[in-house]
Order: structure tokens, then C-alpha cells, then sequence
């Protein structure tokens, strides 16, 4: 799958939550839910790691607890990125894989 046709995907969930609570999904409330995020990746790393407590989660549980919020994090991010039309492939191109050393 590529990145446009998962963020597509992720706008159409995106957009069912926002009805289902009537949010409305503006510029700030992209910018603070993907913050929220990543407070909540910040608590997850800090259960895993052993920084936090674990309040009674499997290790199983724990790990599950961190995949899940950096996917969270990953899918604000593309939610942002398209709100403001960034195109984040071209993006990671002209900002990290320039580089990118030859194999």
C-alpha cells in the first residue's frame, strides 16, 4: 500500500470518529490530538522501558500498548501532513534521503 492511498484510508476513519463525536477536525485540533499522541507513546516507551510503571500490564500488554500509539502518532502525522497539504513522501525525499549514501 502506499502512503496517499493509507492516508486516505486513515482520513476516512479520521473522519467517521469526527462525526461520531462531532468534532470538528480544524487545524488545532489535528496539531493537539497528534500531541496528545505522543504523550501517550512518551507513557507507553516509559512502561517498556521499565521508566514507568507497568499498573498491572502483561508484558505482552505493555508492548501492544507501545506499536498501538506509534501507530496513532503515525497516522496524526498523516492527517496533519494532508490538512495542510504536505506531501510527506516528497518531504522525507528532499529532507532525509538526500542523505542517503549509495549501496
Amino acid at each position: 500500500m502506499h502512503l496517499e492511498e493509507l492516508t486516505d484510508r486513515v482520513e476516512a476513519v479520521s473522519a467517521t470518529y469526527a462525526r461520531k463525536y462531532a468534532i470538528e477536525r480544524d487545524a488545532s485540533w489535528l496539531l493537539l490530538k497528534l500531541h496528545e499522541e505522543v504523550g501517550e507513546l512518551t507513557q507507553a516507551f516509559l512502561t517498556k522501558t521499565g521508566q514507568a510503571r507497568d499498573r498491572g500490564r502483561t508484558p505482552e500488554q505493555v508492548e501492544s500498548d507501545f506499536r498501538d500509539e506509534l501507530a496513532d502518532v503515525f497516522c496524526q502525522t498523516l492527517l496533519l501532513a494532508r490538512h495542510h497539504g504536505v506531501d510527506l513522501e516528497q518531504v522525507v525525499a528532499d529532507k532525509w534521503l538526500v542523505w542517503q549514501t549509495p549501496a
